[in-house]
């Protein structure tokens, strides 16, 4: 059996043909990347940095093939497949850095003579189970800090950009990275379950769903334990004040729904407008929209690409009303703004297509419950001139990430990213946090009082009574 990659704006052109793995193939790969985990692990931090610093240089010289390769499988405008590419190279650069960063902490004894620090250890092998949207950046995010960490790995990419993750891989390895430590293993449910729940695998990352997610979870932890981090989905909403540079508001709105044909996790899906803005906004928003031109991501003069596959379109219209268009055999959802009810579903479910859908809010304080009532957290924005109103809006809205006068996607790769309630389970990958899911805190004693002295009992004289 394979898996066959096609571009989604010429589906009657293969990009590849991977083998499908099975599950004795990911035994065989997990145990592969096992024994050079050992040998990696013996590296020195600074020097296993050095390493990931090569890879971010080969991403470098390969980003123009990177980038098209990136349009033509996952079909994103070149502009954006180059972003791609970019925080990959940002995140090597990042992680390199982190290599002579501090690696744990000191802290006062309660005892004299003795020193008490942490430091991290891997974890062994990692199982990374990454999307199509984002096929160079998220396996970025995530092995580079598994491998500063110290660790194996075995990506099971979408069946919808194999040859990207194969591409990323091969950089890594012509950077210098060990051939066996990162395995790549193709397929559809068969591989990434035997991955999930492989005694050998002692991590779990895994970014997509929140129904897949549940179940990744729900498999690693009931034959783990395991680390195990997700990054599900996102309902992310921009609300507009009445006091709002309404320019700026709309350009964010255009670039946070409809770029990447709004197929982020990130893509602003909702627009809670205040009363006094929300006719012209939309009037703005709409005109705007219906100038997007449509078409060939690796055309220059393209706004918007295609979705990904012809049944993701027909879901995303089925529920929004968006037209479909079928250009070259590519299926296209034309950029759409409709008015929707609180409790519609268009306003609840994540359509993860271009569909921006607009609410009404009264003031700041009912936008931020509008903003909370989805079951999601990634990501919000606020339009505002007023700093305080702003800043009180960052306090309250439940979200991991809050932007104020800029759109809900274009996280920077040196700052947490992750969210809150469905979106995720606590974890944050980029930024300094990103080591945590791909290693273990150890905490150190060292006595050198030469006698024996006893922690956690009452080392204290006794108090004498009066």
């Amino acid at each position: 059996m394979t898996v066959t990659s096609v571009n989604p704006a010429h589906p009657s052109e293969v990009i590849g043909t991977f083998e499908e793995a099975t599950a004795r193939d990911v035994d065989a790969a997990v145990r592969r990347a096992a024994a050079a985990q050992r040998e990696w692990a013996r590296v020195p931090v600074p020097a296993r940095a050095e390493r990931i610093a090569a890879v971010g240089a080969e991403l470098e010289r390969r980003k123009g093939e990177l980038a098209s390769l990136v349009a033509r499988e996952a079909g994103k405008v070149l502009i954006e497949a180059g972003g791609d590419v970019q925080e990959a190279i940002d995140m090597a650069a990042f992680v390199a850095g982190q290599g002579r960063a501090a690696w744990g902490t000191v802290h006062p004894s309660e005892l004299g003579d003795k020193l008490a620090f942490t430091t991290r250890q891997p974890v062994g092998v990692v199982g990374m189970i990454t999307p199509w949207n984002f096929p160079i950046a998220i396996p970025s995010w995530k092995c580079f800090p598994a491998l500063l960490a110290g660790n194996g790995m075995v990506l099971k990419p979408s069946e919808h950009a194999p040859a990207c993750a194969a591409a990323f891989v091969e950089a890594c390895i012509a950077g210098g990275i060990p051939g066996d430590l990162i395995q790549v293993v193709h397929g559809f449910a068969e591989p990434a379950q035997a991955l999930t729940v492989h005694p050998g695998v002692r991590a779990v990352s895994f970014t997509g769903s929140v129904t897949t997610g549940r179940r990744v979870a729900a498999a690693a932890m009931e034959t783990g334990p395991r680390l195990v981090s997700l990054e599900l989905g996102g309902k992310n909403a921009m609300v507009v004040l009445e006091d709002a540079d309404l320019e700026l508001a709309v350009d964010g709105a255009l670039f946070g729904a409809f770029g990447t044909a709004g197929q982020r996790c990130t893509s602003t899906s909702r627009l809670i407008a205040h009363p006094a803005v929300v006719d012209e906004l939309v009037e703005r928003i709409t005109a705007r929209a219906a100038a997007l031109r449509l078409g060939d991501p690796t055309d220059p003069t393209t706004d918007v690409g295609p979705v990904i596959t012809r049944e993701s379109g027909e879901r995303i219209a089925s529920i929004s009303g968006a037209p479909l268009r079928d250009i070259d055999g590519g299926t296209y959802v034309e950029p759409t703004v409709v008015r929707v009810d609180r409790d519609d579903r268009r306003a609840c479910e994540e359509l993860f297509g271009p569909v921006l859908s607009v609410l009404v809010a009264a003031d700041v304080h009912d936008a931020v419950e509008l903003v909370n009532s989805a079951e999601y957290g990634l990501s919000a924005a606020v339009y505002t001139r007023d700093i305080n109103r702003a800043l009180r809006a960052v306090a309250e809205i439940d979200t991991g990430i809050v932007y104020v006068n800029a759109p809900t996607i274009g996280a920077e790769i040196h700052l947490p990213f992750g969210g809150t309630k469905h979106t995720g389970n606590g974890y944050r990958e980029a930024g300094t946090r990103g080591l945590e899911q791909f290693s273990e805190t150890k905490t150190v004693y060292i006595d050198y009082s030469g006698r024996l002295q006893r922690a956690q009992i009452d080392n204290r004289s006794p108090v004498s009574g009066s």
